[in-house]
């Protein structure tokens, strides 16, 4: 009977120990997936600026008179103007360039990466219409195009990165017009 009391003792002693072990180890897992998850979250926002920021610098050496800007027809897409940069301009692009292709290497979702390349191709239109122009005001489609990929991009990055979505026209109501402020 003291065999049998002993026995059943170290069991239990012995299950206890297996159980907290089992136990510590699935908390560990978990913290190193929340962990893990935090840090993706991180460099996912991170990388999301710098592409705002890339393609915002772009924009703003488009619209200016004095950048030198030429466009030549797209070689797969009849109709659209692929633009050509001085190098001052080529720099902004590559960054653009860059900071795209690191957008597309840390999204998980298929949206972020769509609506980015939209964002590219209307920073690329306003740059050929600004080439087109020669120095006349850019047409406000192009302006409008590039808006409504921007509130896209960060609709789909905010989803993606657990954030509630805010439409544009809540941050910025229209007036009596219908033009936003």
């Amino acid at each position: 009977m003291v065999f049998v009391t002993t026995a059943t003792s170290a069991a239990v002693a012995l299950l206890g120990v297996a159980l907290g072990g089992w136990l510590s180890t699935r908390n560990q897992d978990r913290s190193w997936k929340r962990e893990h998850a935090r840090q993706w979250r991180d460099i996912r926002l991170e990388t999301y600026g710098d592409f705002a920021s890339a393609y915002r610098e772009l924009v703003a050496f488009a619209v200016d008179p004095t950048a030198k800007i030429t466009a030549d027809p797209h070689p797969q897409r009849a109709g659209e103007l692929m633009p050509r940069f001085d190098d001052e301009g080529r720099r902004y692009k590559e960054r653009l360039d860059a900071a795209s292709v690191a957008v597309r290497l840390v999204s998980e979702s298929t949206d972020t990466m769509k609506a980015c390349a939209a964002v590219v191709q209307s920073v690329r239109r306003i740059a050929a219409a600004r080439a087109e122009s020669q120095g006349v005001d850019i047409p406000v489609e192009a302006f409008q195009a590039l808006w409504a990929a921007q509130d896209a991009f960060l609709s789909t990055t905010r989803r993606e990165l657990g954030l509630s979505d805010v439409s544009w026209e809540t941050v910025y109501p229209a007036d009596e017009s219908g033009a936003t402020v």
